[in-house]
């Protein structure tokens, strides 16, 4: 019978006809559906916000990384934003691409359970479902097939599951969707072959793994990897600066070599839904599984949850050599989102870093041009323009996003005083500090 579905399913794929539903329209999903629809496939987007269903099919983009013409085009092509499970019916592919938050400590694979329970109404024999949202391994196996088993009626080898990580970097304009390599996993041969020859459609290569639980530990080791690196440059950031050693220096001059190292840079801390809360899917996954503890996440999610503090530190100390308080000080942000030239700012380090000095009683503002245009309703702080007079009004302007709007020469122009996190005015002379 699987071989049978399974040439049905790829002679789909491969005229273009198969129906293709995308579970989330986020950061994630909404690339991937307007992939699809490029490519010919019929696709469904499924969100659950009414605002976002309104935006997308308004053909405004939410999302940096999709442009509204891009998303007009789709919509041309008979891309369909819905959040009515009805428009579900009759598809051969669904993606899912949910949130997969923390709750306290622990994976909250909610939004997982549900997506795999309203597709379970509407799965028939033949077709595929891919999991994307970032988990531990065996979610795919022990979650998500039991629900679509139990709500569908089917059982294992009369449809396709498998997983395949998202690698979705935003603002990433050289790496997209389309030339990042996708890691594709199914539960079977049969369900190997459905997802890759979906993905296959959508980027120029796919990397296929032995097991969905391969390919959900790829995700966790690659953000893994930049979490205890990115641990490991803000700590010696640190002891530099004790040491008298520009730290920065040092990495540039370590990445001449061409082999055995790789460029990792200090930061406020990091931010983003991957490397803030992946690493910590891995540790539970092997605490719960094997009782032991993942000390090298650990370790790291303690250097780099504690950034923002130590940016608090010295900012003070800064004021405090201008005999100044925090209490009072007008301090501007410049940047709000978690990495350059995106509206991304889930998880920002530098929303911490405004608490922490907002609790010390500093007039707190942001400056960041993508978060303006995007979802300014969200923020809790002042938002201001990027311009030289809300640079000369701050007592001190910190830089937390090195944004390409950010002209240093303008800063070291305007600002009175600077604490810069990202090394962006190393090539002008300015006053102030940097990390």
């Amino acid at each position: 019978m699987s071989e049978q579905w399974s040439q049905g399913l790829q002679d789909r794929l491969a005229d273009r006809s198969a129906k293709v539903v995308v579970i989330g329209q986020g950061y994630v999903g909404l690339p991937v559906a307007m992939r699809a629809s490029q490519v010919g496939f019929p696709t469904v987007g499924f969100e659950i916000s009414p605002a976002r269903v309104e935006a997308l099919r308004n053909g405004e983009s939410y999302v940096g990384d999709v442009s509204d013409d891009e998303l007009r085009a789709a919509l041309d092509a008979g891309y369909l934003p819905t959040s009515d499970t009805a428009d579900l019916a009759g598809f051969d592919v669904a993606v899912i691409s949910v949130p997969t938050p923390l709750a306290d400590g622990g994976p909250d694979l909610s939004y997982i359970e549900q997506a795999g329970a309203t597709l379970a109404e509407h799965l028939t024999e033949g077709a595929c479902v891919i999991l994307e949202s970032t988990t531990y391994p065996g979610t795919t196996s022990e979650l998500l097939g039991p629900i679509l088993d139990a709500g569908s009626g089917l059982g294992a080898g009369q449809y396709a599951l498998g997983y395949s990580p998202e690698r979705i970097d935003p603002g990433n304009a050289t790496y997209t969707l389309v030339n990042t390599p996708k890691v594709v996993s199914g539960v079977d041969e049969a369900s190997l072959a459905a997802v890759d020859g979906f993905f296959s459609a959508l980027v120029d290569t796919t990397v296929p793994v032995g097991s969905t639980a391969e390919a959900e530990l790829v995700k966790l080791l690659e953000n893994t990897f930049r979490h205890v690196n990115i641990a490991l440059v803000n700590e010696l950031a640190m002891f530099a600066r004790e040491l008298g050693v520009d730290v920065w220096r040092a990495i540039d001059a370590a990445a001449s070599k061409p082999f055995g190292y790789m460029k990792f840079t200090p930061g406020p801390g990091v931010g983003g839904h991957c490397l803030p809360i992946d690493p910590s899917y891995l540790a539970w996954r092997v605490k719960q599984h094997l009782g032991h503890t993942f000390r090298f996440v650990e370790l790291a999610n303690d250097i780099n949850e504690h950034m923002p503090d130590y940016v608090h530190a010295r900012v003070t100390a800064m004021l405090n050599e201008q005999r100044r308080s925090v209490n009072g000080s007008r301090i501007l942000l410049l940047g709000l989102a978690y990495k350059k030239a995106t509206s991304d700012w889930r998880e920002s380090p530098s929303v911490h870093v405004a608490e922490r000095l907002a609790e010390s009683g500093a007039e707190v503002s942001f400056c960041d041009p993508y978060i303006a245009e995007v979802n300014a309703h969200d923020v809790r702080f002042p938002l201001v323009g990027w311009s030289p007079e809300a640079l000369a009004a701050a007592d001190v302007v910190v830089v937390l996003v090195d944004h390409p709007e950010f002209d240093p020469a303008t800063i070291a122009e305007h600002a009175r005083c600077v604490f810069d996190t990202k090394n962006l005015l190393r090539h002008v002379t300015f006053t102030g500090e940097v990390l």
